[in-house]
């Protein structure tokens, strides 16, 4: 459709944005010319991987006239904003490492949030070389059970097995600051040269070093999207029902509680609370939930542009 539109309009080029920061783009031209461009007005919404049409307004400068219709869009949202982090992905690639330490909730969001997308999920444990990841591979344990790849890593190593998740896809990698997905940017890439952090110990997290999303080709149909480092990823904009359908092994429950309305937080007769109870669904997963559902039920959605 961006082509055809462009064809109709002689004026416009059609590309695809390669990096995203706030207000200003990257465009990649069908020449492999690199455009740098912003959109027009105040218009917002766009987003590293969107197929766009410019108009050029200067050898090297352009303005974004037009999205291309999506296949996915990935975002996360407070009770304020939305933050896109990448458009047209089939697959997100949740990074994390025993040091510094991981939220789990925060893989457990990025995990809703690529089920409402319908978007394939990979978890990479990197740093397997310290003795901390044990610990953390027992953690992450459960959701290899639930059907989630679980990849161990060790980046700076062998890069190697992740490669072949990879291929034909378009992925995101999303993760905490320090997780390592610059090192594996650059193992994957070399030519990339992102600059690694360094981790600081008294605050266990990593110093944040990639400012913008960057769309990276690994080959002709396999390309990579390195994302800025997460410390949160809000779910304000997927409703409580739609959280639940999320946790996938609580599929089998929905619309079997006492109440058909029920959001499983403090109802009497819910399916899924027996099930947590009786081990069915793991206790962890279904605490996590509440406290998702909890943060939903609380606050209005107010978005300002």
């Amino acid at each position: 459709m961006a082509k055809k539109a462009a064809a109709d309009n002689p004026a416009l080029l059609t590309g695809l944005i390669v990096a995203a920061h706030g207000k200003h783009f990257r465009v990649e031209l069908s020449d492999q010319r690199i455009v740098t461009c912003i959109t027009r007005g105040k218009k917002t919404g766009t987003a590293c991987g969107d197929r766009v049409e410019i108009a050029m307004t200067a050898p090297d400068e352009g303005v974004i006239e037009r999205i291309a219709p999506r296949t996915s869009l990935l975002y996360r949202s407070d009770l304020y904003r939305e933050k896109i982090i990448a458009a047209n992905v089939d697959q997100i690639v949740i990074v994390v490492a025993a040091v510094p330490s991981f939220y789990e909730e925060l893989v457990n969001r990025c995990l809703v949030a690529a089920e409402t997308a319908g978007i394939r999920a990979l978890i990479v444990l990197n740093k397997t070389d310290l003795p901390q990841t044990a610990a953390a591979r027992e953690t992450l344990a459960l959701y290899e059970t639930l059907g989630y790849p679980l990849l161990p890593l060790c980046a700076k190593q062998d890069i190697s097995a992740l490669k072949a998740h990879l291929a034909r896809r378009t992925s995101v990698l999303v993760g905490q600051s320090g997780m390592g997905k610059s090192t594996i940017i650059n193992n994957l890439l070399p030519d990339a040269r992102v600059r690694e952090g360094d981790l600081s110990a008294a605050l266990d997290s990593g110093k944040h070093t990639t400012t913008q999303a960057t769309l990276y080709h690994l080959d002709r149909d396999s390309h990579i999207i390195d994302s800025p480092g997460l410390q949160e990823f809000g779910l304000h904009h997927v409703q409580v029902e739609d959280i639940a359908h999320a946790f996938i092994e609580f599929r089998p429950y929905l619309g079997q509680c006492r109440f058909h309305n029920c959001r499983h937080v403090v109802e009497p007769g819910c399916a899924l609370e027996a099930a947590a109870q009786s081990n069915t669904i793991d206790p962890r997963r279904f605490e996590i939930y509440r406290v998702l559902a909890r943060e939903k039920l609380r606050a209005p959605r107010i978005y300002s542009a």
